[in-house]
């Protein structure tokens, strides 16, 4: 999107996330039943995890309200501007079934690796 900032942090962080999904991409489909994944992508649940983490959004209706509007969430997630958001008890209920898959520890600690931030489990 050209609106965000060549040099915007979050542009950057994106860069490293994107082969972390993609590599992960075969465990979320292990998660979904075989004729088909949720409405929701992971990957999108992820990003918008990650945002709610390094904005202190304190919760996923905050968080869902910020990505009704705000450009530069909607971008980072992978929303286009009329894409639909999904409702907060939605975005609860997917981001326990990835917690429960270990996706959300696999995806912060292969990030950290890419990094180079050592494992302190």
């Amino acid at each position: 999107m050209n609106r965000i900032p060549k040099d915007h942090p979050l542009r950057s962080m994106r860069a490293l996330i994107d082969p972390v999904l993609h590599d992960l991409s075969p465990r979320f489909s292990r998660l979904y039943a075989k004729n088909g994944r949720a409405s929701i992508p992971p990957e999108y649940l992820l990003r918008a995890l990650l945002l709610q983490l390094l904005y202190s959004v304190r919760s996923e209706r905050m968080l869902v309200e910020q990505l009704h509007y705000n450009m530069l969430f909607r971008w980072f997630v992978g929303l286009n501007t009329d894409d639909p958001v999904w409702h907060a008890t939605t975005f609860t209920k997917n981001r326990e079934r990835l917690m429960k898959g270990a996706i959300a520890r696999a995806f912060f600690e292969s990030t950290a690796a890419r990094r180079g931030i050592p494992d302190t489990s």
